[in-house]
């Protein structure tokens, strides 16, 4: 089998074969890359066997140390978002970085899987592709929606390109690249959960609000606070906090969603200054499907999480707020007709987006309200969201993203054996 011309740099020549269980570096420096590739990971394992096992390091999560990960850095180090943002953590996402390399130089990988975070991760892999490392990229860096002459760079960086929508595809048609759709995770991850609207009626008199604002912890500090204020505006919070999996007759009326990768004190400081303070809160961290399945409403981030609200058909109102001049660059950047992916994906507006100055506690509780106001608009709404689960394709995303990636390996290994372009 002859090597793809993308890397007819050496073929790996440079480097000796590792004998025994092939070394995959892996990097993945948010929430969602790092379920993703705990799920593509775990299938790999499945595929591969106990004979010969793939051994995974790098940059992950809990999830993918779960998996079987060998971390070289923890995907909390680099987890930040906007411009301003990440001026200022950048000595930490650079020393990150170096660890990396370090270790891509002494463990000798016989294959790299970078997965989405494209302003780190095609630095990375530009500096792999220097070292005659192929490249499999999982989860593709949204070049649809800005920075599209991204394109050029990737068909040179990357071997073999795993898209999760349909759409992408398209956006890389005519390069010099393998492009897989492999479909989306969720559509296996989040299960189909009765909703508190099939149990009901009529509209409630004291909603159950479900608060999910983002899994890092800069996101969480400029959307939370907003979100607490809306849900007292509308009411919300009678007695005490309760933590997920408290006994107790009625529900919370608001349950606060949180990601693993989200700090406890920080949660804990905004809730305590918020007016929600000493309230029937709820903080849930497992069985954030079943909580937010029985809410009838979520104020959500946006990102991934808008589309494990869509696939439970809870109706829900976008919020998302960045620094100032994050959000000025944004706007001038940015060419797209919707952030959210749900609207994204289903190519309309189904679900109201809140951006920026909109995102206050005033905009998020008109927002609420008017949703909450109408039988016919959450039946409507709930309607569209039922198109989400056919639309992300079908089940099996992370078995197939782990057959690409066992297929990459073999591909490498016999250009290696071969020592030919």
């Amino acid at each position: 089998m002859a090597c793809s011309a993308t890397f007819a740099t050496g073929c790996w020549r440079a480097i000796p074969l590792n004998q025994g269980s092939p070394a995959v570096l892996i990097s993945a420096g948010e929430a969602s890359g790092d379920h993703h590739a705990a799920r593509m990971m775990e299938a790999v394992r499945r595929l591969a066997g106990d004979e010969r096992p793939v051994r995974f390091f790098g940059l992950g999560g809990d999830a993918m140390a779960a998996a079987g990960l060998e971390p070289v850095a923890h995907s909390d180090e680099v987890a930040v978002v906007g411009i301003v943002e990440v001026l200022r953590e950048l000595p930490r996402i650079r020393q990150v970085f170096r660890r990396l390399l370090e270790a891509a130089e002494s463990r000798r990988p016989e294959l790299a899987v970078l997965v989405d975070f494209p302003d780190f991760n095609l630095r990375l892999a530009r500096r792999l592709h220097r070292r005659g490392v192929p490249v499999l990229y999982y989860v593709s860096p949204q070049v649809w929606a800005w920075r599209r002459r991204r394109v050029r760079t990737i068909a040179r960086l990357v071997k073999r390109m795993l898209v999760l929508f349909r759409f992408e595809v398209d956006v890389y048609r005519g390069r010099q690249l393998e492009v897989e759709h492999v479909g989306h995770p969720l559509v296996d991850e989040v299960p189909e959960l009765p909703s508190v609207w099939e149990r009901e009626e009529h509209l409630p008199e004291r909603p159950t609000l479900a608060l999910l604002p983002g899994s890092r912890n800069s996101e969480v500090r400029r959307i939370l606070p907003p979100m607490l204020r809306a849900a007292a505006v509308m009411g919300g919070g009678t007695g005490r906090i309760r933590r997920g999996g408290d006994s107790g007759n009625d529900a919370a009326p608001v349950r606060l969603i949180l990601a693993s990768t989200v700090d406890r004190d920080l949660v804990h400081r905004l809730v305590a200054s918020s007016p929600l303070a000493g309230k029937d809160l709820e903080i849930v961290r497992s069985e954030r499907f079943a909580a937010v399945a029985g809410s009838h409403l979520a104020l959500c981030a946006s990102g991934t999480a808008t589309l494990e609200v869509g696939l439970l058909g809870t109706p829900l109102v976008v919020v998302y707020r960045v620094a100032p001049v994050t959000g000025l660059i944004g706007r001038w950047l940015v060419d797209l007709p919707f952030v959210s992916l749900v609207n994204l994906v289903l190519g309309r507006r189904v679900v109201p987006e809140l951006l920026q100055g909109e995102a206050g506690e005033a905009g998020i509780a008109a927002a609420a309200r008017e949703l909450l106001s109408s039988r016919g608009r959450i039946d409507r709404m709930r309607g569209a969201l039922a198109e989400l689960r056919p639309a992300l394709g079908e089940s099996g995303a992370s078995e197939r993203a782990a057959r690409s990636l066992l297929h990459e390996l073999q591909v490498a290994r016999e250009c290696r054996e071969g020592g030919r372009p």
